[in-house]
């Protein structure tokens, strides 16, 4: 027998498997819209109330509560999901997730990370190896590494936690209720005091203390009146 007769004996099997696993979910009340791509691993807990889309992939021994929603294009690999998430093409490892946690489209949650009740995390937000306190969110464009973060502390678009040095990484504090500016960066070790306030664009390597607010930007900001016209005159004359 060769190797091809092998692999489509292989694909057989594992689909009759996945026909099983999934006959004896949709028993238990977890609703399929598509099968398309959908893989389940047999140690994993699917808890009734779940709908699962097209391309959702349960790894390993995952556990998944009430009621939630998950995919399409979802990985979830050795995780836990707590009941009323939203997980859209998302991709969770080695996590836990409580309950009301909404994620994605095309969120990253890596190892060791624990994403408590209410927080939101937005398109392309990559998170690990960090706690993110109750009702937190991170709408778009975030990177959360090695970090403790309180509750309800809002990240803007940009802002990135600076963990590692090109030799050991280091973690960040953040305070409750804590406003991280767009397009910031938090230079670690540091810590960010609850209700503090990091204006948008800046760069900081020095702990803030509670109720501050920091700016760490250049102080030039340099106007040539003009210049645009001149410019494309100037591409103009040169054939550009």
């Amino acid at each position: 027998m060769d190797s091809t007769q092998n692999f489509k004996e292989l694909r057989e099997k594992n689909q009759e498997e996945q026909k099983k696993i999934i006959e004896e979910l949709e028993r238990n009340g977890v609703q399929f819209v598509s099968l398309d791509g959908v893989g389940i691993s047999p140690m994993a807990i699917i808890e009734h109330g779940t709908v699962i889309y097209q391309g959702t992939i349960i790894r390993g021994n995952s556990k998944i509560g009430k009621n939630n929603i998950l995919g399409p294009n979802t990985i979830i690999d050795n995780s836990v999901i707590g009941e009323n998430c939203v997980i859209n093409s998302t991709q969770i490892e080695s996590s836990t997730i409580e309950n009301n946690v909404t994620a994605g489209p095309f969120c990253h949650i890596r190892p060791n990370c624990l994403i408590k009740s209410g927080v939101h995390l937005g398109n392309f937000v990559e998170v690990k190896n960090s706690t993110l306190g109750e009702n937190t969110k991170a709408g778009h464009l975030t990177y959360i590494g090695d970090s403790d973060v309180g509750k309800d502390v809002n990240f803007g678009c940009g802002a990135i936690t600076v963990n590692y040095d090109g030799i050991k990484k280091a973690r960040c504090n953040i305070g409750d209720r804590a406003f991280i500016g767009c397009n910031t960066n938090l230079v670690a070790p540091i810590n960010i005091g609850d209700d503090g306030y990091i204006a948008a664009g800046s760069t900081l390597t020095k702990d803030v203390p509670a109720g501050a607010l920091a700016i760490s930007r250049t102080r030039e900001q340099k106007i040539i009146h003009g210049w645009v016209v001149r410019h494309r005159n100037k591409s103009k004359n040169n054939g550009i």
